[in-house]
């Protein structure tokens, strides 16, 4: 149903945070409300009224930034309800709309809010949607804008025909050259751990500590309501791991959250071989998406992160953009501040992986 020349935004109401249980993706769960909870950040959850009667869950998390300065934040939210279309233009009225009805409901010492609105275009060539002012362009992204997702309702034979040749080659190569594929879960933590932290200094990325993983595991486990799973599988070679993923499993969706390699051994495709055992697991397990949660947002051979382009496309599936993450600002200076130091910080990282690519 069209809504053009009015906002869809109606109001919105503190709820409890297991409403937000009922939302599409994990990121706006209360089970990852909670999980954040755990690690300084304070999750509340709303209910959003948008037109026609229709209501939808909101998570926002908030964490301070110095005393007396916090900022609120709606990983992927808010999510509009099935049947309302709208535009960019009146997407972005609808968020600003919303965004200033929680400047009332939020803590006085926010300092901004910020969303990674979950919608987006797809294709290999193209653009995001947009978002419109007032809201500003965040000084770093904090959720992957571009992303590859599989289709996991075809028969795993189509599946695997979507793949590129030489990926589905490495599947057979991997098994093949003795590559053993077992989940592990917690009791496979120290050894993710140990192969995350080689892939951290190779690729020049920052990572949590390992009571960061064994917290989501025993967070999933003690959740109530078990509406999803953590898993963790190690590929072997001759009894030693040489790669690893953690893998959620939620409702319809199953998202590879983390993946670390060894430095050696790179020949036998360990890692290819991993994600196609989790896409089956998947799909046994009822998903019918498999999000690879994160690529460059386009094939630019220069681009630090190349190499994760070409493998993740290589599975098929399609390519969608989202817009990424955008503020809305209600205190400048603070939020100012904090964005010049946020883009200061992603710029020496995208530097520190230009020099490893290089060297």
């Amino acid at each position: 149903m069209s809504h053009a020349g009015r906002s869809v935004f109606q109001g919105i109401v503190p709820a409890e945070l297991s409403v937000c249980d009922g939302a599409e993706t994990f990121l706006q769960s209360g089970f990852w409300g909670s999980f954040k909870a755990r690690f300084g950040w304070n999750a509340r959850a709303f209910l959003v009224d948008w037109a026609d009667g229709q209501k939808s869950p909101l998570s926002v998390i908030r964490r301070r930034l110095m005393p007396g300065v916090s900022f609120a934040y709606s990983p992927w939210g808010p999510e509009f309800p099935k049947g309302i279309n709208l535009n960019d233009e009146e997407k972005s009225r609808a968020l600003a709309d919303l965004a200033e009805a929680l400047r009332h409901l939020v803590p006085k010492d926010t300092a901004f809010i910020r969303f990674d609105p979950p919608w987006y275009n797809e294709g290999e060539h193209v653009s995001p949607p947009l978002v419109l002012p007032p809201f500003l362009r965040s000084g770093a992204d904090i959720q992957p804008p571009d992303t590859v997702i599989i289709n996991l309702i075809d028969s795993e034979e189509s599946i695997l025909q979507a793949m590129k040749p030489k990926w589905r080659y490495n599947i057979r190569l991997a098994e093949k050259k003795g590559v053993v594929i077992r989940r592990a879960d917690e009791e496979g933590l120290d050894t993710f751990y140990h192969l995350y932290e080689a892939t951290a200094k190779r690729d020049g990325i920052a990572i949590h500590g390992i009571e960061y993983y064994r917290a989501l595991f025993d967070h999933c486990k003690n959740y109530p309501g078990g509406a999803q799973e953590v898993r963790l599988y190690l590929a072997e070679h001759v009894g030693e791991a040489i790669a690893a993923v953690i893998v959620l499993f939620r409702g319809k969706e199953a998202v590879y959250l983390y993946g670390a390699s060894a430095d050696h051994k790179r020949n036998l495709m360990a890692p290819y071989a991993l994600q196609w055992q989790a896409m089956k697991d998947a799909k046994a397990a009822s998903c019918s998406l498999y999000d690879l949660f994160g690529i460059p947002p386009n094939e630019d051979p220069s681009h630090p992160m190349a190499g994760l382009y070409r493998f993740k496309t290589g599975f098929g599936g399609k390519i969608i953009h989202r817009p990424g993450s955008w503020d809305y600002v209600y205190r400048p200076v603070m939020r100012k501040l904090f964005t010049t130091a946020e883009s200061l910080r992603k710029n020496i990282r995208t530097l520190k992986k230009r020099w490893r690519r290089q060297g």
